[in-house]
């Protein structure tokens, strides 16, 4: 459920939870300037890439950029994973967690539609597809 939902709304739910209570500080900290250098690099794909029909920005390459968010968002998304989101259900009611879970789910439909989130990973894909990295056997590492 946590992970069909943008970054951003679960931080703005979470985040000050976390604060308030004095837990994982350091932790929030860190994964708020990561989600906000996320946010730039994005930013700057998209309007680097704007008018060009293409996904690649005029006069760069996006490699080194999508590099250092892949470099980022790998630990990132496995802490999230394996310390906050665990921490979080300790820190509210299973009533509250069910029904923040209910509250975005409804935010997901009213953002992206009805099959939002099965529209969402059509979008990636092709976009995958255009960037030439959507055949996932491309990432299997040789033999030794």
């Amino acid at each position: 459920m946590w992970r069909n939902i943008t970054s951003g709304r679960r931080s703005s739910i979470t985040f000050p939870r976390f604060e308030k209570a004095g837990q994982l500080t350091d932790l929030v900290r860190t994964l708020r300037e990561q989600h906000d250098r996320g946010r730039e690099i994005t930013s700057h794909l998209l309007s680097q890439s704007r008018g060009t029909g293409s996904l690649r920005p005029a006069g760069q390459t996006i490699q080194p950029l999508l590099y250092s968010f892949l470099l980022m968002y790998r630990p990132h998304e496995a802490r999230e994973d394996t310390v906050l989101f665990p921490a979080f259900r300790k820190l509210v009611s299973s009533h509250e967690y069910d029904s923040l879970g209910e509250e975005f789910e409804r935010n997901e439909e009213k953002r992206f539609g009805k099959d939002g989130f099965a529209t969402m990973v059509g979008r990636v894909a092709e976009i995958e597809k255009t960037l030439g990295i959507y055949e996932l056997s491309q990432f299997t590492p040789s033999q030794t």
